[in-house]
């Protein structure tokens, strides 16, 4: 995935909770309609679903989503995140991913440098308070950039040594963080097969891979058995189209089979719907639903 404010994705979606609910637009309450559990973001159906995050959650429960992610909840108020955890309990709604610790300016895990370990280690616990208000399992680390004062194998090594330290905290609490790599500039990990070879040196169940599909080559017809070659350390899938990052059907991915192989591995984890809408307005947020209601047919 292209570099982007990870702290501002779904947020637009974090007003006020209101006292007075807005009515619920949904036309027909569909639960248990699709197979794979799918977590759309706050601000994704807010034209037909309202402001307020109380009826959005409403509204994606109606539709027959099951979870939500949010990667900013960490820094979301306390009292905020209380009331909507309420309401994803009584609506049977379980958390996604939220960012546990994500540097884009400086080499946090491949330094070794201390003062940056210190702040890993502090937001980790942080991050877990936050997990568990939410009862959340799953937690994003994105681990820095490279540290060009040293050798690939030193980086590597002080990066596996900090992650066993946050695995171990992870464990503890039956937590899990999901690695995502990311293609920026001077990003440490920046391909699947990199984050699969460091949780196998990680060796913990707490250290997994998040992987993301619109990042891999649309055309190439490797999709699906990179899927199969990362598999045992897959936690997490990311979804959205290439190119342009939008829903099934506005690119060159065949999502049809990419679900219909995930289904088939019987996977339970959660796949966070990370992208945009191709259209504004209630006419692209209700092609977003279509979109998933079509490409788990058949």
């Amino acid at each position: 995935m292209n570099r982007r404010d990870f702290l501002t994705t779904g947020l637009a979606g974090g007003v006020a909770l209101t006292a007075g609910l807005s009515p619920q637009r949904a036309d027909a309450k569909t639960p248990g309609r699709f197979r794979l559990n799918y977590a759309p973001h706050f601000g994704m159906f807010r034209n037909l679903a309202g402001d307020d995050p109380i009826d959005q959650i409403r509204f994606m429960a109606d539709q027959g989503f099951r979870s939500l992610q949010d990667n900013g909840l960490r820094d979301r108020p306390k009292q905020w995140r209380q009331q909507v955890r309420a309401e994803m309990d009584r609506r049977g709604m379980s958390m996604g991913t939220f960012i546990a610790t994500a540097e884009f300016g400086s080499p946090t895990f491949t330094s070794g440098r201390k003062h940056l370990r210190s702040q890993i280690l502090f937001d980790m616990q942080k991050s877990l308070e936050v997990a568990r208000q939410m009862d959340a399992r799953w937690m994003i680390v994105v681990p820095g950039k490279i540290d060009d004062r040293l050798s690939a194998e030193q980086q590597m090594a002080h990066a596996v040594e900090l992650l066993k330290r946050c695995a171990e905290l992870c464990e503890h609490d039956s937590r899990v963080m999901v690695l995502e790599p990311l293609n920026g500039r001077g990003m440490f990990l920046r391909s699947t097969s990199q984050a699969r070879r460091i949780c196998r040196a990680v060796d913990s169940p707490a250290c997994k891979l998040m992987f993301d599909v619109a990042d891999q080559p649309a055309s190439s017809g490797r999709l699906i058995p990179n899927i199969e070659e990362c598999w045992d350390e897959i936690a997490y899938f990311q979804v959205g189209d290439n190119p342009g990052r939008k829903e099934p059907g506005t690119g060159q991915i065949d999502f049809r089979s990419v679900f219909r192989h995930i289904t088939a591995r019987r996977f339970d984890g959660l796949l966070g719907m990370e992208h945009g809408n191709s259209r504004p307005g209630e006419e692209g947020e209700q092609r977003v639903i279509d979109a998933y209601v079509a490409h788990e047919m058949a």
